[in-house]
């Protein structure tokens, strides 16, 4: 079976399709690619706050995700569509979250079935709606002799811990903090919107990391609080961010900063008897994060999913082709130990 996976994370950088063919229980990749957003419509996800501009938004990135699948130029069976968060509240009286991009548009354009809204029922069943990876992490990086953590550094940073020869119970996933989503709103600052990520962590490494400004960052609860727990733009987004430039910093000092709390909560986040730490996301490219994190982690060898002919890049896009075929089989596709869900359950919603 050919899949295709759409992943659009919260750093906005675009649209990243997976291409897989499944066969009985192995995965082999086919093709990528990942499409930036048109300038105007990052800018409206980044400011939707009504009904009208969250249902608008809703059928043109349906139309967006067809194209970017299109654009790959293979036939295919079945689509796994994450969608664009708008919003994320996985705690509290009223737990709910919702990702746009109408699986009904992308259904009709395509003409296979669409498997999406995939939060919604972990959410139900009583967990967070996230991290809904580490499903695939384990079966994808479980080591019988090694003690392992999947990392994916998006606009958000996440970790799966994988003890050797690990069984689903034993899985624990949560968000560490920030990923790229800091460091990218103020390159974006920097540059008046110029530039949207720090490429190879230039800036970063042209700056200062101003130490009490860090420290008082590490304070924050979030990062002594026990999983699961779930992080996103709500903790991280613009209001984080004026905090910072208030301090009268020079920016390249805030985003040496920034990068450092990036680095330094992962790190944090690991156990001591990891031996491997096998990264994807766009933050694998910022060299100063990677190097700063195999410097908070000596004894952890650091590594990224090209080791394991995976594109780091395209990993998440690749989970969620994987979670879809799963939902297709009627199976389910999250780990309660990961997510705090009651139990495990099947997936998403299946447009056909």
């Amino acid at each position: 079976m050919r899949i295709a996976g759409i992943m659009s994370g919260t750093s906005l950088d675009g649209i990243d399709v997976a291409i897989i063919d499944i066969v009985k229980v192995h995965a082999t990749s086919v093709a990528f690619s990942s499409t930036p957003y048109p300038k105007a419509t990052r800018a409206r996800i980044l400011s939707a706050s009504t009904p009208a501009d969250i249902s608008r938004l809703n059928a043109e990135l349906g139309e967006l995700y067809a194209k970017a699948i299109l654009s790959l130029h293979q036939p295919i069976d079945l689509v796994g569509c994450h969608g664009q968060t708008i919003y994320h509240e996985g705690q509290g009286p009223h737990p709910n979250t919702l990702q746009i991009g109408e699986a009904s548009v992308i259904a009709e354009r395509l003409g296979v079935p669409v498997v999406s809204d995939f939060r919604t029922r972990d959410i139900a069943a009583g967990g967070k709606g996230a991290p809904l990876v580490p499903f695939v992490d384990l079966l994808l990086f479980a080591s019988p002799k090694l003690n392992r953590v999947a990392l994916n550094i998006g606009g958000i940073a996440n970790i799966t811990i994988l003890p050797r020869a690990a069984k689903a119970e034993q899985v624990i996933a949560f968000d560490t903090g920030p990923g790229n989503m800091v460091i990218d709103q103020l390159v974006e600052r920097l540059t008046s919107g110029k530039k949207h990520f720090d490429r190879s962590g230039a800036i970063a490494a042209s700056g200062q990391v101003n130490q009490p400004l860090l420290n008082s960052l590490l304070r924050d609860p979030y990062y002594k609080t026990k999983p699961p727990k779930t992080a996103g733009r709500e903790q991280y987004g613009a209001d984080f961010v004026d905090r910072l430039i208030a301090t009268g910093l020079p920016m390249q000092d805030l985003i040496a900063t920034a990068t450092a709390l990036t680095a330094a909560t992962i790190a944090a986040a690991v156990p001591a008897s990891t031996q491997e730490l096998i990264a994807a996301g766009g933050g694998v490219h910022n060299r100063q994060l990677m190097a700063q994190l195999a410097a908070f982690l000596p004894d952890c060898r650091v590594t990224t999913t090209a080791e394991f002919n995976i594109d780091p890049d395209a990993k998440e896009a690749i989970a969620f082709a994987i979670l879809a075929h799963r939902t297709w089989k009627h199976k389910t596709g999250n780990l309660p130990s990961a997510t705090g869900a009651r139990r495990a359950v099947i997936l998403g919603k299946i447009t056909m």
